[in-house]
């Protein structure tokens, strides 16, 4: 790979050079960008420290020497390690808000950020929403962006893994929310004894045995546990329906995405009242269920639960 970039002057140059350079090394993409200008834009910005709506006439703007070689030798990193560039930059954007990430945690791109956006309306009242859940939160970017959408709620932020949860420790310090959010290591609903929500959220693993085992190389450096999930996918997922009835609120939600494992989830409990979302802008296999439709079915949930 050549990565000489002397007749290259301009902000617009560098993110068209590395928008190239990214297609002809075959990086994959769907960490927070779906294309090769787009991953390089981020990297190219970040490097120059300027704002992602940043007016078009400053993309003729020309780089300085180290500006240049800064920016070459990230293009570098992320052909020659295959890395995310979220990792790479240490931050990920995520419904409109900015969080730290590493490889303890996935990369945020989860399409209930739309529903954060419409304020989860209407299966929750979100004026009135007190208590948040987000089981397997990851860097905890669901949880805390719940509370734009619910002004009044408190969160959970809810995970196994300890990297993970100092990760999201960072971000709830990153905006001042200590006072409304905190973060709690379990296994599931395990640590969990009497704590009831208005609203569960999760993004828990679901990527069953033959997807995991086709993964492009930049997947593979997200950690397996916040993606592998059994053979369908449902191991998880399983327990989570069994046993959020106990967790929820009267009136409460439980919203969960499945990504494509919706197919044998539908297949596995065809009697369960699921709303499936649909998307605008991309994104497909979150659900919505409420505790009602649940308790009805908790018999049949426990008995499917292994």
């Amino acid at each position: 790979m050549n990565y000489q970039h002397e007749f290259l002057d301009t902000v617009i140059d560098f993110v068209r050079w590395g928008g190239t350079l990214f297609q002809q090394a075959g990086l994959s993409y769907g960490q927070g960008t779906d294309n090769a200008f787009d991953d390089a834009r981020v990297l190219v910005f970040y490097a120059l420290k300027l704002p992602w709506d940043l007016p078009d006439a400053y993309l003729t703007a020309k780089l300085t020497q180290s500006e240049q070689v800064l920016i070459a030798d990230l293009f570098r990193e992320r052909i020659e390690t295959r890395q995310p560039t979220a990792y790479i930059i240490g931050e990920a954007w995520f419904a409109g808000m900015r969080f730290k990430v590493t490889s303890d945690t996935l990369v945020p791109r989860s399409p209930i950020a739309e529903l954060i956006a419409q304020r989860y309306e209407p299966w929750v009242e979100a004026d009135e929403v007190t208590r948040i859940l987000d089981l397997c939160t990851g860097s905890g970017c669901i949880g805390i962006a719940s509370l734009q959408a619910c002004p009044n709620a408190e969160v959970d932020l809810v995970d196994i893994s300890p990297a993970a949860l100092a990760v999201a420790q960072q971000n709830i310090e990153l905006y001042g929310l200590e006072s409304v959010a905190q973060t709690i290591e379990s296994d599931l609903f395990s640590a969990l004894e009497g704590k009831r929500y208005d609203l569960i959220v999760s993004n828990p693993p679901y990527v069953d045995a033959i997807e995991m085992s086709a993964l492009p190389v930049e997947f593979q450096k997200e950690p397996a546990l916040g993606l592998a999930a059994g053979e369908d996918g449902l191991d998880l997922v399983r327990r989570i329906l069994a046993e959020a009835d106990n967790h929820l609120n009267e009136g409460g939600t439980l919203i969960v995405e499945v990504g494509v494992s919706q197919y044998y989830l539908e297949q596995a409990y065809p009697e369960l009242p699921f709303y499936w979302f649909e998307f605008e802008q991309g994104g497909e296999g979150v659900f919505a269920i409420q505790k009602s439709e649940l308790a009805v079915f908790q018999s049949l949930l426990d008995d499917r639960k292994a």
